[in-house]
C-alpha cells in the first residue's frame, strides 16, 4: 500500500503547477487530469496484488466483485488547492474488511509525509509514532473545518464556523479533509469537523485519527460510519465539549449573530 501511495504521489507531483485543464463535475466541484491518472493507476496496482478485491474511488465509482474486502481510493484529496498551486493535497488509501477499516494511509507528497495506520497497531508518520495532542480547553484549542464544493447547496457551516471561531484558539480551513484528520492524529490540530463527507475523504483519515488516540464521532456523538454525513473528530480531551457546543448551536442557544455588513459600511 505504502509504495502505491507513494507512486501515485510522484505522479500528481509531475502535474503540480503546470497550468493543468480543470473539468467540473458540479458548480463548483473540480476534477483534473491528475484525478483521473492517479486514481487509474492506484486502480491498476490494487488489481494487479488483489484482483478479487472490490474497490470503491471517487472518480471511478464502485468495482464491485462481491469481495468482504474494499478499497477506499481518493487519489487526490485536495483537488481545489492543487488546481490553484496551493501545496495542501493527498492521496488517500484505506482498506476495509467486512466492516471494519483495517488500514488507511494517507500520503502529502509535497512535504514527504506518509501517515498511516493498521487497526489495533498504533498510527506512524514516515514510520514513527504519532499520538494526538493532550489540549484539554476548548479556548486553547486548534481546530480545522471545510466546506462543500458544491456552493449552491444550503450548509449551515458558516454559523459552525463563527461559532466555534469564538468558542477556540482559532479555526483553519485547509482544503483536504484527510490530511486534517491526520493533523489531529499527529497534534497539529486539536478537533475537526466537516458535513457531508465520502467515505473516500474519511476512510483512512479516521482510522489514523483513532490509532493515535483520537475519538470519531457524529455530532450527536454516535458511532462514525463511512456513510454519516456528519464527521466530529477531536484529541478525546475536548470531545464532549465541542459536542456539547454543537448541540447548543443546532437548537440555536447561546450563539452570537453573524456581524451584518452594513454595520461597518459607514465606518469604511
Amino acid at each position: 500500500m505504502t509504495s502505491i501511495a507513494r507512486e501515485a504521489g510522484a505522479l500528481l507531483m509531475e502535474h503540480f503547477d503546470r497550468h493543468i485543464k480543470i473539468e467540473y463535475k458540479g458548480d463548483a466541484d473540480l476534477v483534473t487530469i491528475a484525478d483521473r491518472k492517479s486514481e487509474a493507476l492506484i486502480r491498476e496496482r490494487i488489481r494487479a496484488l488483489w484482483p478479487t478485491h472490490d474497490v470503491l474511488g471517487e472518480e471511478e465509482g464502485l468495482r464491485d466483485t462481491g469481495s468482504e474486502y474494499r478499497w477506499y481510493v481518493d487519489p487526490l484529496d485536495g483537488t481545489t488547492n492543487f488546481a490553484h498551486g496551493f501545496p495542501v493535497f493527498c492521496v488517500s488509501i484505506a482498506l476495509q474488511h467486512r466492516e471494519q477499516v483495517i488500514a488507511g494511509l494517507c500520503f502529502d507528497p509535497t512535504r514527504d509525509e506518509l501517515f498511516a495506520a493498521e487497526h489495533d497497531g498504533g498510527a506512524f508518520l514516515n514510520d514513527q509514532p504519532i499520538h494526538v495532542s493532550k489540549i484539554d480547553a476548548l479556548k486553547e484549542s486548534l481546530v480545522g473545518t471545510g466546506f462543500p464544493s458544491h456552493k449552491r447547496h444550503k450548509n449551515p457551516n458558516i454559523h459552525f464556523y463563527h461559532q466555534i471561531t469564538l468558542r477556540t484558539h482559532g479555526v483553519r480551513r485547509a482544503g483536504s479533509a484527510a490530511l486534517d484528520l491526520c493533523y489531529v492524529a499527529c497534534g497539529r490540530l486539536d478537533g475537526f469537523w466537516e458535513f457531508n463527507l465520502n467515505p473516500w475523504d474519511t476512510a483512512a483519515g479516521v482510522l489514523i485519527a483513532q490509532e493515535a488516540g483520537g475519538r470519531v464521532t457524529n455530532f450527536s456523538g454516535g458511532q462514525f460510519e463511512l456513510n454519516s454525513r456528519e464527521t466530529l473528530a477531536s484529541n478525546g480531551f475536548l470531545h464532549e465539549a465541542l459536542l456539547r457546543e454543537f448541540q447548543e448551536i443546532f437548537a440555536g442557544r447561546g450563539v452570537e449573530p453573524l456581524p451584518d455588513p452594513r454595520e461597518y459600511a459607514g465606518k469604511r
